[in-house]
């Protein structure tokens, strides 16, 4: 069975499906609508496939370094930073929609920022395509704190 599945795999796919849960729980909804957003914002059909995407873009980089490092043995702090980052991945939602926090969401979203460029710099070392699997993830995180910023810019009284 294990030449059919790799449960390491399965595993690092089911931890940033749980992160990756955030999402569906808290919904942008109604509120959300509701805000003074900018133009240039990506349509909102667009979140959840670029989502799907970047999920399984990190969930693969997880999974190649843990391959390449023949485990967690010895890449501790890689896989520290790799969960912190899908901790504050999963947060950002509960700020912006669950709590409905935009000046919270917003510090939230400059902590995943850097908690993703610290995983990419941790993996780097160990699995160079691993590591720029996280750029698009990077990127679309910065897209995303300027969206958050404009929109607590935009919405003075929803500041919290």
């Amino acid at each position: 069975m294990s030449d059919v599945v790799d449960l390491p795999l399965l595993g690092f796919v089911g931890v940033v499906f749980l992160a990756a849960m955030s999402g569906a729980v808290y919904k942008p909804g109604d509120w959300y609508e509701s805000l003074d957003r900018p133009d240039w914002r990506p349509p909102n059909w667009a979140f959840p496939i670029v989502w799907t995407i970047l999920y399984a873009m990190i969930a693969a980089s997880g999974w190649m370094v843990w391959r390449a490092n023949g485990g967690f043995a010895g890449a501790e702090l890689a896989f520290v930073v790799y969960g912190v980052q899908l901790c504050l991945n999963a947060a950002w939602s509960y700020f912006f929609f669950g709590r409905r926090r935009i000046d919270l969401a917003l510090v939230e979203a400059g902590f995943l920022w850097l908690s993703i460029a610290a995983t990419i710099a941790v993996f780097s070392p160990i699995s160079t395509t691993a590591a720029l699997l996280l750029v698009p993830y990077l990127v679309w995180v910065t897209v995303a704190f300027a969206l958050n910023l404009s929109i607590f810019r935009r919405n003075p009284g929803v500041r919290g």
